[in-house]
């Protein structure tokens, strides 16, 4: 196992942009699906920067291995670990601090502006005061006790926190490539209701992609700078075994 250690939950919510960053840095990385149990081989005190990734189940599912992944981001937070997380990814590191996780009565979709609420904290450094992220969730996160409030969107007040220096809990999708968000579309347009006012169109969402995605792209690369600085400082070494 490497010092970045990602944790997904399902296939078709893979690290994305954040294996490019890494593997334009020469960064090894160790991605785990924790939903197949793989958490368990992991040595916890290892790890020197973590992320958490997406995927479609709720944080409030009653199976073994979400409890034991919590439990796992607690195990990080206690040691200080820089730990982002990715939609459900930000839900579980929310759940680990003691805050509640809801369905909302909506399903919010698409490329949505988000707003900055923060006083100039340096995880926003590199952004404007408004910007778009693409989102896909029904759930969300209400902000732990301690934490600093730093994003919303016309349809989800809370969009990011961030804990302390060291942990950023994120309800969007900055990570995804245009191959992600296009698979998405293809293969779960059915679940997509146009009638809500919460979700784009198909057409909406695809237009100018490329260059959409461009843009998000350097939206996350602030965040994973940040993440990898706070692990490594600079120039960013993680050791290979």
């Amino acid at each position: 196992m490497t010092d970045i250690l990602i944790l997904t939950h399902v296939d078709y919510c893979p690290p994305g942009h954040l294996a490019s960053v890494l593997q334009a840095q020469q960064l090894d990385f160790t991605v785990l699906r924790a939903d197949l149990g793989e958490l368990a081989r992991v040595d916890l005190d290892r790890p020197r920067a973590v992320a958490v990734m997406g995927g479609p189940m709720s944080v409030n599912d009653d199976l073994p291995w979400i409890r034991a992944e919590i439990d796992a981001l607690r195990h990080f937070i206690r040691r200080d670990i820089p730990l982002i997380g990715h939609c459900l990814g930000g839900q579980l590191i929310a759940k680990a601090l003691g805050a509640a996780v809801h369905r909302m009565p909506y399903t919010e979709v698409g490329w949505q502006p988000l707003v900055r609420r923060d006083n100039g904290n340096p995880w926003l450094a590199h952004l404007p005061r408004e910007f778009p992220v693409y989102q896909w969730h029904s759930d969300t996160f209400e902000l732990p006790p301690g934490a600093e409030w730093l994003l919303s969107s016309p349809w989800c007040p809370n969009q990011g926190f961030a804990w302390g220096d060291k942990v950023l809990a994120l309800q969007g999708h900055p990570e995804v490539t245009v191959e992600v968000v296009e698979n998405w579309l293809r293969d779960w347009s059915h679940l997509l209701d146009e009638t809500q006012a919460s979700q784009q169109g198909l057409r909406q969402m695809l237009a100018d992609l490329p260059n959409r995605v461009s843009a998000l792209n350097r939206v996350a690369e602030g965040f994973y700078q940040h993440w990898l600085h706070l692990a490594f400082g600079e120039p960013a070494v993680a050791r290979a075994v």
